[in-house]
Formats: structure tokens, sequence, C-alpha cells
């Protein structure tokens, strides 16, 4: 997977952004930020990114934020684009350590697709995984079926 430009362009280091630390949060808002400004200029701009060069026959795009994301991905490739959401509840995600943080965590980067989106898949990743492995097998026969 490509690192997005803001790590290089700062200096910042890419791999303990990826992780939940202390680190990632003083810089969370700034990239925020920093993707506002990018996607004010080119709404297309990280998602160009993403697909540039890739040739395999299935994509797994994680963690895009935002409807423009999915409605360019939806314009670009029509009806072979499959949506996913990932669910937990509160209780589940304060259990993995997450602690909502006002003008962070109700942030379009963080809400934008929690409505005006019809997904044509939900998962629900409450800890059970034998739950999780079906619904993921589900998932992957029907992609296998659309090959």
């Amino acid at each position: 997977p490509r690192s997005p430009p803001l790590p290089q362009e700062h200096g910042l280091d890419f791999q303990r952004l990826l992780d939940a630390s202390a680190y990632k949060e003083t810089y969370r808002q700034d990239m925020i930020r920093w993707g506002e400004e990018k996607r004010g200029a080119d709404p297309g701009f990280f998602c160009r990114i993403v697909v540039e060069g890739a040739a395999q026959p299935v994509w797994v795009v994680s963690d895009t934020r935002r409807l423009s994301d999915v409605e360019w991905f939806r314009d670009v490739y029509g009806d072979v684009v499959q949506t996913v959401r990932v669910v937990a509840t509160e209780e589940t995600r304060k259990r993995r350590n997450w602690v909502f943080v006002v003008g962070v965590d109700d942030a379009e980067s963080e809400c934008g697709l929690d409505q005006g989106v019809a997904f044509d898949w939900v998962i629900t990743n409450d800890g059970d995984e034998l739950s999780l492995d079906s619904q993921l097998e589900t998932l992957l026969q029907a992609v296998r079926g659309r090959l």
C-alpha cells in the first residue's frame, strides 16, 4: 500500500501514524486539515493516488472517509464497485481503547459516511471471530462470483 504524501511533505513517521498512539493523535488534526485542503482543490486527489498503476482484478480500498470518495469510485468504475461498512458498538470500540475527541471524531473525516451511502455490505466486528469469519466468507464468495 502506498502511503499518502502528508508524511513525506512534513517529515512524519508513516508507520507510527498507522497505530493508535499519542504520536498519531499529535498530528491528527493537522492531517485532517491538510486532507481537507487537498480535497477542496481537487475532490478526486486521494482516489486517483489509490488507483494509480493498479491492475489486479479486485481492489480493496480501505478507509474511504467521505461521500465524495464513494461517489468518485462509483462514477469512474460503475457497478463493479462494492461498498463495505464495518461496524462495532460503542462499547466494543471503547474496549479497543477508542476515546471520543470533540473536533476529531465528529469531523467529516470520521463520520462523513454515517449517512447518505447505501452500503452493499455491512460487516459487524464486535469481537466474535466466528461471526466475523462467516460474514467475510460470504463477502468473498460474492466477490469471486463476480469475477
